[in-house]
């Protein structure tokens, strides 16, 4: 069944096939892990999100609307299309006028945990930061004249963080057509709390979804035929460079080679200019792995490789020797990768490379001929 265009061209109702598995996603528990001695938490994500949006309305911060975002929307729209969905990603929209709404936001969630612990667990003595430290995986806090929003995230071993975000404003909310969209859960949480109906194709709520991108049937369609496409990749912190060489790895094309070709030196000049410094890529490319690869282990290195050559087809922003000890970073990663794995390859097959030693270019050291020659950065082991 398709799905039902509205007035803007960026909305969409959703099918029943869509609202079914909203309501799975929505309904299944997902532990939350404790550090330490703390108990795991069973949280579903309805009912997290339905006590927060009360108690935030309760504490005099109106929440406009809640939304399903990124891969889970997507898997929501469409099912089976080559990634498994990872955080479970929900927007409440909020003003947030001052920096004050920031701490009680914070302070709604952490008390909303206590909800959630195990009955027989003396809760009177566990405090706000007792709890954060304990659950909470990624705090952040935007408060710019264009940025303005928090993210909450609660910690998963697999990598299924439940992830809480509160948005005044955010100049940029996609990477790709394939993770632009947004799901309003509002009608859903309101039937969950009118009806006691189960869902049927007969009788369910009717839920919208939103392209971020502008156009929700050509997003979809990118979708279902796993096509690449996006729209001025240097507003993105980082380029889209690392989501772009996963949707690769996951076989992902895009929609116009020659177009990309351009896009991809975007995306690099993007990535290093917010991540110049050698050590900042290397973390930023270690924590995008741990968590975009979770029980997928064998897809790091191909995923390692299409980096690599993106960057080296694609890097027209540095220098020489700084595009080459990014290269060879994210080569020493793949090896380790391979290492890990116990998958290192017959050294037969390898071709590796040393680098000559400094002196190999002072003419004032006498102690070895150097032929009259220019020798490369690189030199071939064999």
């Amino acid at each position: 069944m398709a799905n039902k265009a509205t007035k803007s061209g960026a909305l969409s109702v959703l099918t029943w096939e869509q609202v079914s598995r909203l309501n799975e996603v929505l309904a299944e528990a997902v532990p939350v892990h404790g550090r330490g001695n703390f108990p795991t938490l069973e949280v579903r994500l309805k009912d997290i999100v339905a006590r927060v949006r009360s108690r935030l309305e309760l504490s005099g911060i109106r929440v406009k609307d809640m939304r399903l975002n990124g891969s889970t929307a997507s898997h929501v729209l469409v099912q089976d299309v080559g990634w498994s969905y990872k955080d479970l990603d929900v927007i409440f929209r909020v003003d947030l006028p001052h920096e004050a709404e920031f701490q009680l936001i914070k302070d709604v969630v952490l008390g909303t945990l206590l909800d959630f612990l195990p009955e027989g667990v003396n809760k009177e003595k566990i405090t706000p930061m007792t709890l954060k430290e304990a659950y909470v995986q990624k705090l952040v806090k935007v408060y710019t004249e264009q940025d303005r929003w928090s993210l909450i995230s609660l910690s998963n071993n697999n990598g299924r963080n439940v992830e809480l975000k509160f948005v005044d404003s955010i100049r940029r909310q996609f990477e790709f057509s394939v993770d632009s969209f947004q799901i309003v859960l509002d009608s859903v949480l309101s039937y969950y709390d009118l009806s006691k109906t189960p869902m049927s194709p007969a009788f369910h709520p009717t839920v919208v979804g939103e392209s971020m991108y502008g156009d929700f049937g050509m997003a979809l369609s990118h979708l279902r035929n796993k096509l690449i496409a996006t729209k001025r990749p240097e507003e993105i912190r980082g380029g889209g460079l690392l989501k772009y060489c996963n949707l690769l790895v996951r076989d992902f094309r895009p929609t116009s080679e020659e177009e990309f070709k351009g896009l991809e030196r975007y995306m690099c000049s993007r990535f290093f200019i917010d991540f110049p410094d050698i050590g900042e890529q290397q973390r930023k490319v270690e924590a995008y792995l741990q968590s975009h690869f979770v029980g997928e282990e064998k897809s790091k290195y191909d995923y390692l490789m299409i980096l690599r050559r993106v960057v080296n087809e694609s890097t027209v922003c540095l220098m020489g020797h700084e595009r080459r000890q990014t290269l060879h970073l994210i080569s020493l990663m793949a090896f380790r990768v391979l290492a890990e794995q116990n998958a290192i390859p017959d050294a037969s097959s390898v071709t590796c490379y040393y680098q000559p030693a400094p002196y190999v270019r002072d003419h004032n050291f006498s102690n070895y001929y150097v032929a009259n020659q220019n020798i490369p950065t690189w030199l071939p082991c064999n």
